[in-house]
Protein backbone atom coordinates (compact mmCIF):
# COMPACT_ATOMS: atom_id res chain seq x y z
CA UNK A 1 0.00 0.00 0.00
CA UNK A 2 1.70 3.48 -1.27
CA UNK A 3 0.22 6.24 1.30
CA UNK A 4 1.04 9.45 -0.12
CA UNK A 5 1.52 12.76 2.74
CA UNK A 6 -1.45 15.64 2.54
CA UNK A 7 -3.05 17.68 4.70
CA UNK A 8 -6.59 18.02 6.54
CA UNK A 9 -7.99 22.13 7.00
CA UNK A 10 -11.00 22.09 9.14
CA UNK A 11 -12.93 25.15 9.34
CA UNK A 12 -16.18 25.73 11.60
CA UNK A 13 -17.59 28.67 10.74
CA UNK A 14 -20.66 30.22 10.82
CA UNK A 15 -23.23 28.71 8.18
CA UNK A 16 -23.74 32.28 6.61
CA UNK A 17 -19.94 31.54 5.27
CA UNK A 18 -20.52 28.65 3.23
CA UNK A 19 -20.93 29.25 0.13
CA UNK A 20 -18.01 32.26 0.65
CA UNK A 21 -16.02 29.65 1.71
CA UNK A 22 -16.44 27.04 -0.86
CA UNK A 23 -15.72 29.46 -3.31
CA UNK A 24 -12.45 30.54 -1.76
CA UNK A 25 -11.47 26.55 -1.94
CA UNK A 26 -12.01 26.68 -5.93
CA UNK A 27 -10.04 29.83 -6.18
CA UNK A 28 -6.98 28.75 -4.50
CA UNK A 29 -7.12 25.10 -6.84
CA UNK A 30 -9.13 22.41 -3.93
CA UNK A 31 -10.43 19.02 -5.91
CA UNK A 32 -13.42 18.98 -3.46
CA UNK A 33 -14.55 19.66 0.26
CA UNK A 34 -16.85 17.91 2.64
CA UNK A 35 -19.35 20.19 4.25
CA UNK A 36 -22.08 19.09 7.29
CA UNK A 37 -23.47 20.96 9.91
CA UNK A 38 -22.50 21.05 13.40
CA UNK A 39 -23.45 22.25 16.62
CA UNK A 40 -21.34 22.73 19.76
CA UNK A 41 -20.15 25.50 22.30
CA UNK A 42 -16.48 28.19 22.82
CA UNK A 43 -15.92 31.29 23.10
CA UNK A 44 -18.96 32.61 20.81
CA UNK A 45 -20.88 30.84 23.49
CA UNK A 46 -23.32 28.21 22.25
CA UNK A 47 -24.22 27.29 18.43
CA UNK A 48 -27.40 25.07 17.75
CA UNK A 49 -27.82 23.00 14.62
CA UNK A 50 -31.73 23.72 15.06
CA UNK A 51 -32.10 26.73 12.90
CA UNK A 52 -30.58 27.44 9.95
CA UNK A 53 -29.18 31.14 10.55
CA UNK A 54 -26.94 30.13 13.57
CA UNK A 55 -25.68 27.05 12.63
CA UNK A 56 -22.57 25.98 12.28
CA UNK A 57 -21.03 24.22 9.05
CA UNK A 58 -18.02 22.05 9.08
CA UNK A 59 -15.81 22.01 6.26
CA UNK A 60 -12.75 19.64 5.55
CA UNK A 61 -10.78 19.82 2.33
CA UNK A 62 -7.02 17.73 1.93
CA UNK A 63 -4.43 19.49 -0.19
CA UNK A 64 -1.20 19.42 -1.16
CA UNK A 65 0.73 21.37 1.85
CA UNK A 66 1.30 24.57 -0.37
CA UNK A 67 -2.31 24.91 -0.84
CA UNK A 68 -3.31 24.55 2.90
CA UNK A 69 -0.94 27.05 3.74
CA UNK A 70 -2.41 29.57 1.24
CA UNK A 71 -5.82 28.77 2.32
CA UNK A 72 -5.26 28.95 6.01
CA UNK A 73 -3.30 32.75 5.16
CA UNK A 74 -6.49 33.96 3.17
CA UNK A 75 -9.27 32.91 6.01
CA UNK A 76 -6.92 34.32 8.33
CA UNK A 77 -6.37 37.78 6.31
CA UNK A 78 -10.01 37.82 4.92
CA UNK A 79 -12.44 36.73 7.80
CA UNK A 80 -10.96 35.99 10.98
CA UNK A 81 -11.45 39.43 12.13
CA UNK A 82 -15.34 39.60 11.17
CA UNK A 83 -16.90 36.26 11.62
CA UNK A 84 -16.69 33.27 14.30
CA UNK A 85 -14.69 30.47 12.88
CA UNK A 86 -12.05 28.55 13.42
CA UNK A 87 -9.59 26.51 11.37
CA UNK A 88 -6.98 24.19 11.85
CA UNK A 89 -4.48 21.34 9.54
CA UNK A 90 -3.88 18.26 10.66
CA UNK A 91 -1.38 15.67 8.26
CA UNK A 92 -2.66 12.91 7.01
CA UNK A 93 -1.70 10.38 4.49
CA UNK A 94 -4.40 9.26 1.48
CA UNK A 95 -4.46 6.71 -1.12
CA UNK A 96 -4.97 7.93 -4.84
CA UNK A 97 -3.48 11.47 -4.55
CA UNK A 98 -4.61 12.20 -7.77
CA UNK A 99 -8.09 13.21 -6.16
CA UNK A 100 -6.51 15.56 -3.98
Amino acid sequence: MNLHPMKRVTIICESILEERVIALLHEIGAHGHTAFTVRGDGHQGERIADITETANVQIEVILQPALAEALLQRLQRDLFAAYAMVAYESDVRVLRPEKF
